[in-house]
């Protein structure tokens, strides 16, 4: 931090208890200077030699008022005031970044011009914040800061505006032209505290982001900052990308930080809204400029804060641009006060179909043949375009969204059927996500929900969950049964004697499934594993019969394994060969479907649910995203 010191002589002002000032000399007061609660007892003659505004004061007094004179008025206060008067007396002052701008003020108030004395105050502050505070970083961050307490003198000097142009002039600058020092906030490197072990001694410069400057302005006030951004702005020499994450930054700081706490207390959120709203004002219009998860943040802010229209709808069209590249938990936005569900699902519906309107023609030329599984196994082939990839990203968080919201027990069905079916059927080319979703839901309109998926386009994992879902209606189980069988049959028979075979959906002959229990739950992200199994109302032995069936087709005298090591559950899953005889099928034994019927009606459920059209699959490819190396 830069300073200067003015005067020669010792300081002898002294201080008797809390409101009076005096100068400890032989020489009597002879004028007593009144600024607020603080009384100062000083000498005309230096003061007056120095003052101009003082001179015109003394002389309207007259001998009533005993040479009192009230300049409570001053900006800055008794502390700016103690400074110009010691400087009148020659005493030794020391000015820094924050009381130079106080001392400016006051100075100009009392009329401490060139014209009353050479080398006056005024003067000597002037050379000092244009040599040094306006040239430094910090300095000059600081002199901002103090500004607003010094209103309308500090505006009226020019010093905002000298601030705010030095500060964006050195944001502007070349990084590779900056040195660490300039930063205001950043911890020291390894190498400076001795601890990096790759450190031999000799210091390199080191590599400053592009970014080195935002953490420093988010301790402007929110008026100051817009002005400070504004002008790096028009500067032009900043990127989009740097502008934005500068309001992130901001926002976290300023507005993220306390606006849950002051909502739910109840307290006033005047300054949260007006941070809200110039923060979405100074947001870049730049493509990318700024990451979805940022834009949903402000949105949930909005709503929080319940700003108009106009702001919400605004962020709801940037981000249904791109609201690909979002995460699921940006997309809980609780909802509207009054009503009776947990989340705004009207506002996500609303995002998507912005999403939609922006993509749906773009990838006219990409069709997925319909129930053909390996076409759609092989559908990244096609995908030549950002469209596809996008929406394959969206339907994934769609149903991880789906997934969420599902647990809401006030969630009207409507609501989730319709978002579901907001998704293109050629952008969802595997179930298991929607399965998910369905799973978390069912409550009553089994046969609605499971019509929104495809028993086809589920993976063996799902499958096998599904098939022991207790929740699940019958027909679904029997449809994803059979799939599952036909699937696993025509990869058996396409592979070598040495290949095992696919993986069945039956047990194994210990008892326990490879699928997950009928009751477990199905967890909230899509990333996760199903659960393991942990229970079944499905009768094992009558599973067992399929596996012992195939014994016949070469397992052997062994009920758990074959010569080859497979597992009795997989060979009930190969297809035997047209000149095998005996019992080893692909397909299920009619005794099974019987003991599941039995099974499912007893514990009273309905079969519901035809299967839904099957296109083919694409695979998805998830958009990368820049993260910003933080200086401090």
């Amino acid at each position: 931090m830069k300073y200067m010191k003015l005067g020669s002589k010792p300081d002898v002002f002294q201080t008797e208890g809390n409101n009076i000032r005096f100068v400890a000399t032989e020489l009597a007061t002879d004028i007593v200077i009144i600024v607020g609660e603080v009384k100062f007892y000083l000498h005309k003659f230096p003061l007056l030699s120095k003052s101009s505004r003082l001179q015109t004061l003394v002389a309207s007094t007259n001998e009533e008022s005993n040479d009192e004179i009230d300049i409570s008025d001053i900006p800055g206060g008794p502390a700016a005031f103690e400074i110009c008067a010691k400087f009148c007396y020659g005493m030794i002052v020391t000015l820094n970044a924050y009381n130079v701008l106080a001392a400016r003020c006051a100075a100009e108030y009392l009329e401490m011009f060139e014209t009353i004395d050479k080398g006056n105050l005024i003067y000597k502050i002037d050379v000092f914040l244009s040599s040094s505070i306006f040239r430094t970083w910090k300095d000059s961050i600081i002199v901002l800061q103090t500004t607003k307490s010094l209103l309308p003198w500090s505006e009226n000097l020019k010093v905002i505006n000298h601030c705010i142009d030095s500060i964006a002039t050195k944001a502007s600058i070349d990084p590779s032209e900056v040195e660490w020092s300039y930063t205001y906030n950043r911890r020291k490197l390894p190498s400076e505290n001795g601890l990096d072990s790759h450190w031999n001694g000799v210091r390199k410069q080191q590599m400053v982001p592009r970014d080195w400057w935002v953490e420093d302005l988010c301790d402007l006030e929110m008026c100051l900052y817009k002005k400070v951004i504004m002008a790096i702005k028009a500067k032009g020499r900043i990127s989009s990308e740097v502008i934005g994450e500068a309001l992130r930054a901001y926002a976290h700081r300023r507005l993220f930080s306390s606006l849950d706490s002051a909502v739910s207390n109840g307290l006033d959120c005047t300054r949260h809204s007006t941070a809200l709203e110039t923060i979405i004002s100074l947001l870049p219009s730049e493509e990318g400029s700024v990451p979805c998860s940022f834009l949903l943040k402000l949105l949930r802010a909005s709503c929080l804060l319940g700003s108009g229209e106009a702001c919400r709808d605004n962020l709801t069209k940037r981000i249904g641009a791109k609201l690909d590249e979002a995460s699921v938990s940006d997309l809980l936005i609780p909802a509207n006060s009054g009503e009776t569900a947990m989340y705004n699902v009207e506002m996500i519906s609303e995002m998507l179909e912005e999403f939609m309107a922006q993509h749906g023609d773009d990838d006219d030329g990409v069709k997925l043949q319909e129930d053909d599984d390996q076409e759609a196994m092989d559908g990244d082939d096609n995908l030549n375009s950002v469209s596809s990839s996008s929406k394959l990203a969206i339907t994934k968080l769609v149903d991880g969204y789906l997934a969420e919201i599902a647990k809401d027990p006030n969630l009207p069905l409507l609501k989730f059927v319709a978002l579901a079916e907001m998704v293109p059927l050629a952008s969802r080319p595997v179930h298991d996500g929607l399965y998910r979703a369905i799973d978390m839901s069912i409550r009553g309109e089994k046969k609605r929900l499971c019509g929104l998926m495809d028993c086809k386009k589920l993976s063996p994992e799902a499958s096998m969950h599904a098939v022991q879902n207790e929740r699940l209606p019958l027909r679904v189980v029997v449809q994803v049964l059979f799939f599952e069988q036909v699937r696993a049959s025509s990869a058996a028979a396409a592979a070598t004697g040495d290949m095992p075979p696919a993986r069945s959906l039956l047990p194994r002959e210990d008892g326990n499934s490879y699928g997950s229990s009928r009751s477990a739950a199905t967890t909230a992200t899509e990333d996760d594993q199903w659960a393991p199994p942990t229970s079944s109302s499905v009768d094992v032995n009558s599973f067992r019969s399929m596996s012992l069936a195939n014994k016949n087709g070469g397992g052997g005298g062994d009920t758990g394994s074959n010569r080859n090591g497979v597992s009795g559950c997989d060979q009930a899953c190969k297809k035997p060969p047209s000149s095998a005889k005996g019992g080893g099928g692909g397909l299920m034994p009619k005794k099974i479907l019987s003991k599941l019927w039995s099974g499912k009606a007893s514990s009273g459920e309905n079969s519901s649910s035809d299967t839904s059209e099957s296109p083919g699959e694409e695979t998805r490819s998830t958009p990368s995203r820049n993260t910003r190396h933080s200086v401090s």
